[in-house]
């Protein structure tokens, strides 16, 4: 993880107990007497989240509709300080960034403001996670002063419609649908459960839309649509990042940015097991 990531220790159950008590009836003692619980159930993974944000970040009234995906917060917070990084040779006094399919959980942003207080716009597809992301910046004064939610009216696009005429944004920000279908994400999830459980006698049961899943091409269509559409934001943003989870979709990714000259650099990270990395880009202007 990064270095300034205060989750690099073990979950501290009990303090996070003491700051939500409906986490507890999730937590158990395991076979080497380490209190832990269980992340292939998602309502144990909600309440932890919940007691994470409450505990950490002061944020007191998060949450999700039924069904919808629940972000694992050290991972979230991992990327918005390799963007900080990415910031702090050139950073203004007042930074903007845009959260691309911000989610109903809408946790970049609220991560951003409170860590860095950066000033954050989150965009999305979906009415429903819409109005939930709204409702998770609108109990928290800090937090609606700091955040701006808007709907993205066009499938088709990823920043028209979304980035005003005379905006500016230091920074994009997307994780975005990596699976191509339905039928793969299922895949995926089960595969997820069953590593976390030991056992391959599991029924599906995995939170995340559509949108937020799997969209038409996966991840590498989605990204290299995001770096054409780009161009034209060219002077309107000072550095484009996003997620690529599969590692095998890099090389046509850049040679996407290749073919428009634009300069870019990939970002390594890890969660425990987990490797991922974040491609950045910009446009000499």
């Amino acid at each position: 993880m990064h270095p300034k990531n205060i989750h690099n220790t073990p979950y501290d159950f009990l303090a996070l107990i003491k700051s939500l008590a409906t986490l507890e009836k999730f937590v158990f003692t395991n076979k080497f007497g380490n209190l832990t619980l269980d992340f292939s159930n998602p309502e144990a993974v909600l309440e932890l989240n919940k007691a994470i944000l409450k505990y950490y970040y002061a944020v007191h009234n998060w949450d999700i509709p039924k069904g919808y995906l629940c972000p694992p917060i050290p991972g979230r917070i991992d990327y918005i300080h390799h963007i900080n990084d990415l910031l702090e040779t050139n950073a203004s006094k007042s930074i903007k960034g845009l959260d691309i399919g911000t989610g109903a959980n809408c946790i970049y942003p609220i991560l951003a403001a409170k860590v860095y207080n950066w000033t954050m716009v989150g965009s999305d597809i979906n009415k429903t996670a819409i109005a939930a992301a709204r409702q998770n910046i609108e109990t928290d004064s800090e937090l609606s002063k700091k955040i701006e939610i808007r709907f993205q009216e066009s499938n088709a696009n990823i920043f028209d419609g979304i980035i005003k005429p005379d905006e500016y944004f230091d920074f994009t920000i997307c994780n975005p649908p990596f699976h191509k279908s339905k039928e793969e994400a299922q895949k995926g999830t089960l595969k997820k459960l069953q590593n976390l459980k030991g056992t391959s006698d599991l029924q599906l049961n995995f939170g995340g839309q559509s949108n937020e899943l799997w969209c038409n091409g996966g991840e590498a269509l989605f990204i290299k649509r995001m770096i054409k559409q780009s161009i034209s934001f060219a002077n309107q943003v000072g550095v484009f990042t996003c997620l690529v989870s599969k590692k095998e979709n890099l090389p046509k990714i850049e040679k996407q940015l290749n073919k428009i000259k634009a300069d870019h650099t990939i970002i390594e990270m890890s969660q425990g097991n987990k490797k991922s990395r974040c491609i950045t880009w910009k446009f000499k202007t």
